[in-house]
């Protein structure tokens, strides 16, 4: 076996990881990324197949952060871009209504609206103490008894595997819009308010995310490929492949934490512990390829109720519609099922659900599916993860070891914070 040694390594060359890499390069440190996979990109890359091109579902740049926006228009030429305005609705009780639901219940069946704004407002004037615990709590504190019944609660559940009673509230306020009760009276009576939520507007590459990937790429240093990484000697700072050890000073992971600990050799038992701990669940769902345009405009779809076996649907070629051949449109379906799939026996369901929520005019539209799986895909906040992640990440930071993005760090964050965790930790190791 071969012995190298460097500055910095890296593993994963996702977001996180090419971010990383693009710092370091700039700032003249040796380093070496290394990628299992024979792809860039991750879960931001883009995958084609006759002529529909398909993302890992929806990616999205929501960038709130100057100077990482400059840096990304940078990275592709301006006709790259295009800049959105969210159009996301919530499919339930039968009727398309605006998101985010807990403002905007103008349109649902009058007794379920009238419902809605009754309990919202009687949990906006409960100065009682409350217990918030866990998300059905937080729920109910903030939205009131309908509107978590009727779409915070289920669709959740439908995202998460688990109920919200065993989710921490810990990840609702910036992902969570909470309306004033201005926005709520506005909503109920379909008065324009200002648009609610950190994703009301995004930056999109015309031919997919993969394009974003394919830029950093070129800015990065080159990556390794194809690297097969058997243990991790965190005392001495080696990492070992079948073909080599790398020495290093630093380590910057954008691995599942989960997969970094069980790599790591010989680690104190206290680790071990925490990482059983740590819990996720695996995402199931289906790219779509049609013979006709997609019938609705929207970007993505909400879908609360349990008759449904998916919880989100997305339109891929309303991103962009060079994302399908001309005249022809692409869904992403988010299946709230986690057991194995028989795509033949569900896809006549699905598509009759399709049709109803108005997306497509007949099953015939559906010109072939594929099923994509995720895992993991969404790191459960239950209520053993902070602890767990408190013996981990700090025993992993004393020994040069940077855990971080999205899965390094164990938690629920958009692309933009991605790209600023490998930045951020590209110049802790100067």
């Amino acid at each position: 076996m071969s012995e190298a040694a460097t500055s910095v390594v890296v593993l994963g060359a996702g977001l996180t990881g090419l971010s990383a890499s693009m710092h370091l390069r700039k700032t003249g440190t040796p380093h070496r990324v290394l990628e299992k996979a024979s792809s860039l990109g991750g879960l931001a890359s883009t995958t084609e197949e006759a002529g529909y091109r398909f993302d890992h579902t929806g990616h999205l740049l929501h960038l709130r952060d100057p100077a990482l926006r400059k840096l990304a228009l940078d990275l592709l030429e301006p006709p790259a871009w295009l800049e959105i305005d969210r159009n996301a609705v919530v499919y339930s009780h039968g009727v398309v209504t605006k998101y985010p639901f807990q403002a905007n219940v103008h349109g649902l069946p009058s007794e379920v609206a009238y419902a809605c704004v009754r309990d919202f407002v009687r949990a906006h004037y409960d100065t009682s103490p409350h217990r918030v615990d866990n998300f059905e709590e937080y729920c109910l504190r903030h939205f009131g008894e309908t509107i978590s019944r009727a779409f915070m609660i289920p669709y959740n559940e439908k995202l998460w595997g688990v109920h919200p009673r065993d989710v921490s509230p810990a990840w609702c306020d910036r992902f969570v819009p909470r309306p004033s009760l201005d926005d709520v009276l506005r909503g109920a009576f379909g008065v324009k308010a200002p648009e609610l939520g950190y994703n009301a507007r995004f930056l999109y590459p015309r031919l997919g995310m993969g394009e974003l990937v394919r830029a950093m790429a070129e800015r990065a240093t080159p990556v390794d490929r194809g690297i097969d990484i058997v243990s991790i000697d965190w005392r001495t700072g080696r990492v070992c492949t079948r073909d080599e050890e790398i020495r290093y000073r630093h380590l910057i992971s954008s691995l599942p934490l989960t997969r970094l600990v069980d790599l790591l050799a010989d680690p104190p038992n206290e680790i071990r512990e925490a990482r059983k701990r740590l819990r996720a669940t695996a995402l199931q769902y289906l790219d779509v390829a049609l013979n006709t345009p997609c019938e609705r405009p929207w970007h993505w779809v909400y879908v609360p109720e349990p008759r449904f076996c998916f919880y989100r649907v997305g339109s891929y070629s309303n991103f962009s519609a060079a994302l399908a051949p001309p005249g022809k449109g692409s869904l992403y379906v988010e299946l709230s099922i986690r057991d194995e799939v028989d795509v033949k026996t569900l896809l006549p369901t699905i598509a009759d659900d399709l049709v109803e929520m108005g997306f497509i005019r007949a099953p015939e539209a559906i010109r072939f599916a594929r099923l994509r799986r995720i895992d993991p895909a969404y790191v459960i906040y239950d209520h053993d993860r902070q602890r767990a992640l408190d013996t981990i990440l700090p025993f992993l930071r004393e020994n040069r070891i940077a855990s971080v993005g999205r899965y390094g760090a164990w938690e629920y964050a958009s692309m933009e914070d991605a790209l600023l965790a490998g930045i951020r930790a590209a110049e802790e190791t100067s």
